[in-house]
Parts: C-alpha cells; sequence; structure tokens
C-alpha cells in the first residue's frame, strides 16, 4: 500500500496548518526546517533542479507526503508515553509539543492534587533531551508547581525511583529509550496524591492519559504559555546515591560474587550507575565496552540502539570471547533494559543473547527462591510474554497475574514482588521503582550467575531445569518494521475478516480479539486492546499486535512441549520438537501476512 500523494488543494490546506505552526513555534531551529520544508513542497527546495529549469517531482512529491505526516494529527500518549522523530509540527517532538504537553500535564496536576503539586523532571543524552527537560520544568513552575530536576543525564529507572523516594505527585522523563537516533520521546508518571494505588509511581494509564491530553487540546497558543526559566531546583548526585543504595540492598549480602563480567551501556546513559553498582554490591568493575561507553545521541556503532536488534551487542560477544569472560550484560540507553549474552554449550560454547523470556523466568525462579514470599505476593507478565512464569509461580504457591503489554500495567498489579515483560524489561524492586529497570534487573542477574558459577554451573543449566520441570516453553518472535502504518491496520484487518484456521502443523482451536477484552491466561480480566491471540491444539500461542513504541507488526510465538524422560536425552528431544513447530508457525504467519 504505497502513500497517497498529495494534490494541490491538500497542499493549500497543509501550508495554512504549516504557517500557523511555524508563526506560533518558539525554536529558530524548528521554524527553519519547516520552511525549508514547505519550499521543498512548493518546488522551490532544489536548488540544482531549479537551475536546470526542472524540478524534480519525485522530490516534490516526497515533501509533500513529509508535510502531511507531520500535520496528520498530535503525538499522543501510547504503549511507553510519546515517541516521535525529531522535527516540526504536531506530530513529531520539538519545544512546542513539549511545552503544550507540559502546559496540559500542569492543568491536570492543579485540577487533581490538593495544594501545591509536587514533579521531578529526568532526561537523558538524547539530542534535544535536556531542552525539552528545561522547557518541561519552567512551564510546571510558572503554573505553580514544585519541580525538582535530575543533575545531568540518567537512566530512567532513577527518574521512576525519585517519583516514589521523593513522594513526587508526577515526573517526567525525556527519553526515547531504544528507539532510532531521530526519535526523542516523553514518559510521565503519576505518583504521591496524584495516584495513591498499588501503581503509585508508574506511567499513565486510562484515563488519566487521555484526561491530560484533552487538558493539553485545550492550551492556547504555544508562545502564550508562561515560562519560568528559574523556578525549579537542581538535584545534586546524593540522589543517585539514594538510588544506589536501594538497588544494592536487592542482592543478598554474603552471596558468591566471583564474575567476569563485560558491559556495554550502547551509547546511553546506564553506564557509570551500572559499574557502581556492580561496585557496591561487591562484584569487581565490569569491561565496559570502549566503543560504546560514552553517552552518544548518535549511536554510531549501531543501526538501532536495542540489544534485541541484529548485531548490536557484537562488540560486546567480541570482548567476551577475547576476555574468557563469563557473562554479557548490555543496557538500552536509557538502562530500563537489560539483555544477557552467555556461551552456550548446546551451540560448541558459542555464544548467544538470552531471550527476554528466558531472563524472566530465570529471575522469577530466583527471586522466589532465595527468599520466602510474604502472604499475598504476586509475580506478573504481560500478554506477549511466555506462560512459563505462571507455571513457575504455581511451583512455588504464588499468584500470577497477566497484564496489558507495558510496565505502565505490570507495576501496577497489587502485591507485585516482581514483574517482567518480553523486551528484555525486569522489574525486580517493584518497592522502589514501579517499572523496568535494567541496572537492579544487572544487578539480580550477576547474582544467579555468580551463584551458579560457585556451583561450577551456569545460565543455561538453570534453564534446563526449568524445561525439566515445566515442559520447554520456545518462544521466537516474528517483527516487521514498516514506513506505512496503514500496513499494520491493513494486516490486522485482513487476520479479522479472515483468521487462519491452522499455524504450523496444528489446527487453531482459540481464537480471542483482544480488542474485546476479557480474561487471557491468569488473572483479572485484560481491558481492551489492540491484538489478536490464537492457541492451536499442539500447545501453540500467538499474539499478533502493533507495537507501541515502533512502526512494527509484532507476532509473539510460544510453543510448549513437556519432556519424556526427565533426562538430559529427552530435552534435547522436547526442544527439537519445539523449534519444528516453532519455524512451522512462523512461516505461516509469514506468509500469511506478506510484509
Amino acid at each position: 500500500m504505497p502513500q497517497r500523494r498529495v494534490d494541490d488543494d491538500q497542499l493549500a490546506v497543509l501550508l495554512q496548518k504549516a504557517a500557523a505552526w511555524r508563526d506560533d513555534d518558539p525554536d529558530p531551529r524548528s521554524r527553519a526546517e519547516l520552511e525549508r520544508l514547505v519550499a521543498a513542497a512548493e518546488g522551490d527546495g532544489d536548488r540544482v533542479a531549479r537551475a536546470a529549469g526542472s524540478p524534480d517531482p519525485e522530490r516534490i512529491a516526497q515533501a509533500r507526503t513529509e508535510l502531511a505526516d507531520r500535520f496528520a494529527g498530535s503525538l499522543q500518549f501510547g504503549t511507553a508515553g510519546l515517541r516521535g522523530a525529531l522535527g516540526a509540527g504536531p506530530n513529531r517532538m520539538n519545544r512546542a509539543v513539549v511545552i503544550r504537553t507540559a502546559a496540559g500535564l500542569a492543568a491536570w496536576l492543579r485540577g487533581h492534587v490538593p495544594f501545591t503539586p509536587h514533579a521531578v523532571v529526568g532526561f537523558d543524552a538524547r539530542r534535544d533531551s535536556d531542552v525539552f527537560a528545561h522547557d518541561t520544568a519552567a512551564v510546571l513552575a510558572a503554573a505553580g508547581v514544585t519541580v525538582t530536576v535530575l543533575p545531568r543525564p540518567l537512566p530512567t529507572p532513577v527518574l521512576a525511583f525519585c517519583v516514589r523516594h521523593l513522594g513526587a505527585d508526577a515526573g517526567v522523563m525525556v527519553t526515547a529509550s531504544h528507539n532510532p537516533a531521530q526519535d526523542n520521546g516523553y514518559k510521565v508518571y503519576v505518583g504521591g496524591r496524584a495516584d495513591s494505588g498499588p501503581g503509585q509511581g508508574a506511567q499513565l494509564v486510562p484515563p488519566v492519559d487521555t484526561q491530560i491530553a484533552a487538558a493539553v487540546a485545550a492550551v492556547g497558543p504555544t508562545l502564550d504559555v508562561p515560562m519560568d526559566p528559574d523556578g525549579w531546583t537542581t538535584l545534586d548526585d546524593g540522589i543517585v546515591a539514594d538510588y544506589l543504595d536501594a538497588a544494592v540492598g536487592i542482592v543478598l549480602p554474603g552471596g558468591p560474587r566471583e564474575l567476569e563480567i563485560v558491559l556495554t551501556p550502547l551509547h546511553g546513559v546506564g553506564g557509570g550507575t551500572v559499574v557502581e553498582a556492580l561496585r557496591r554490591a561487591g562484584f569487581a568493575a565490569p569491561y565496559v565496552v570502549p566503543q560504546q561507553a560514552d553517552p552518544d545521541p548518535t549511536f554510531p556503532t549501531v543501526a538501532f540502539p536495542n540489544p534485541e536488534e541484529p548485531g548490536a551487542i557484537d562488540l560486546a560477544l567480541a570482548a567476551a570471547r577475547e576476555r574468557g569472560a563469563d557473562i554479557v550484560i548490555a543496557n538500552d540507553p536509557d538502562a530500563d533494559r537489560c539483555a544477557v549474552a552467555v556461551p552456550d554449550r548446546r551451540l560448541d560454547g558459542r555464544w548467544r543473547m538470552l531471550r527476554g523470556d528466558e531472563v524472566g523466568a530465570l529471575l522469577g525462579e530466583h527471586i522466589l527462591t532465595r527468599a520466602q514470599p510474604a502472604p499475598g505476593a504476586v509475580v506478573a507478565s504481560s500478554v506477549v510474554s511466555s506462560e512459563l512464569l505462571a507455571g513457575i509461580a504455581a511451583a512455588h504457591g504464588v499468584r500470577h497475574e497477566t497484564t496489558l503489554t507495558g510496565f505502565k500495567w505490570i507495576a501496577r498489579v497489587p502485591g507485585l514482588v516482581y514483574g517482567y515483560e518480553e523486551a528484555l524489561g525486569y522489574c525486580v524492586a517493584p518497592r522502589f521503582v514501579r517499572d523496568k529497570d535494567g541496572i537492579t534487573a544487572a544487578l539480580v542477574v550477576a547474582e544467579l550467575a555468580a551463584r551458579l558459577a560457585a556451583e561450577r554451573r551456569t545460565l543455561i543449566d538453570a534453564l534446563d531445569d526449568l524445561a525439566l520441570a515445566h515442559g520447554v516453553h520456545a518462544t521466537d518472535q516474528l517483527s516487521v518494521r514498516v514506513a506505512d502504518l496503514a500496513l499494520i491496520e491493513h494486516a490486522m484487518a485482513s487476520l479479522r475478516a479472515d483468521p487462519p484456521d491452522r499455524l504450523g502443523d496444528d489446527g487453531v482451536t482459540e481464537i480471542r480479539d483482544l480488542a474485546r477484552g476479557g480474561p487471557v491466561g491468569s488473572g483479572a480480566p485484560l481491558p481492551p486492546t489492540e491484538g489478536l491471540l490464537y492457541r492451536t491444539a499442539g500447545g501453540g500461542r500467538v499474539v499478533v499486535r502493533p507495537s507501541g513504541t515502533e512502526p512494527k507488526l509484532k507476532c509473539y510465538l510460544e510453543v510448549v512441549v513437556p519432556v519424556g524422560g526427565g533426562d538430559a536425552d529427552g530435552l534435547a528431544a522436547a526442544r527439537a520438537a519445539a523449534a519444528r513447530r516453532l519455524a512451522a508457525i512462523k512461516a505461516d504467519l509469514a506468509s500469511r501476512l506478506a510484509l
């Protein structure tokens, strides 16, 4: 489905919108950028072509399409807040969008929090993150909100910690997490007096997100929004020390600490904090991949700064092989995700990155084993994650909850002691961070790996233990990145109109349209969300949904195969059968979607 071309009548409307935006834009950089785009859309942007007397029709069409996309709507709160490419226009991340969002947040806080609200603002090292953070602070302060700002670019978990630690009513983190370099974003947390429930300090969920969006829509001209450039307090590094004290307290004292770690922050802001956390917990300083150690908003060594993407941790794996390390730990740029790689004897000792579901299960088993859970303790995972954690919880006599995608839902589960999502997100310390936290997750992974190493065992051995106890839960993912979001809408509509009756070798026995809500897995019924769930007669499960953070359609696959005989041969046979079933399901889906 190609993108539709913009005709002259449509262009006239776009030019009016662009002129109005330009005249209300406080940033001379984005004003100039918009003027260049408008000139290109009118056929005046290509000097070489003009000199030759023949403007390039394709370049004009591309400029018009880009202009139409920028004014196709406004950025909306999704799975992880606002996300978008940097640039002028309401459908991009820029100072005008940030100022208006901050004004809407301030209006909501003043209407929902008695007396003077308090907000804390953090930012990472992406382009303009500091500018957006200080604009946010200035708007909130001018609206009568008490504002504290983190002292420097820091990981998202530090901001999430501050919301609970400082008793703040709201938190704002300027980051696009693992998105490409051209993006930035805006996460909003509510806590304190704004949310005193089990999700206090977690990210926005309905109806608060729609209430704030309505307040943003009611904001007048951007240039009329009051701003107080000196109205906030900047915290010192004592707040980082407070976070580290809490983080180190989640690992048991006195346990084994012999572990050779290679760490990569993927050009993000987590490196120094992770190194210090490991050091305080008693581990030797990890080897930090030098090419990716320092924050760099261009992410020069990776195509996408996401540990899940092919090639992202290749430098770390090479360093681990050279140094004879035990484990690789990788964080995404804002350090709320944690990836783990180890040598796998099944691959003749070659290194591989563990899937998020594998790490999620290992951490769940470790946390439930190392200390007796309190009465009423709950573990949680999202609907797109493996169902293995539910089996682990049952074996420990602990309740498991299935939630919607995103830690804003996982973090709100009452009684939560641990939660995870397959996309490398783990909440191992919900008492003080109601969000995924790649730093505390790294500490608990290191604790587990060191304990196993002292027993001459590895994380691979621990995965074998889980498979023998609960069956092989094999997972995979089919992920398709698109340039035109209409392709995703078309694919979902096609699946609803003509659902598959077979996936792989098995017939489809259950089809659930998640848009209707209702019970899925264990726990309370889920609210409606865009997605489809299929189960097959052979123990397969597939969830298809659009990504909430990137222009992708994602298919999450799982097959469960019992282990016969309870020995190594039975385990190998079960894994081989699971791999065949997964491959067959994946091939069917790829053929059906044809994206």
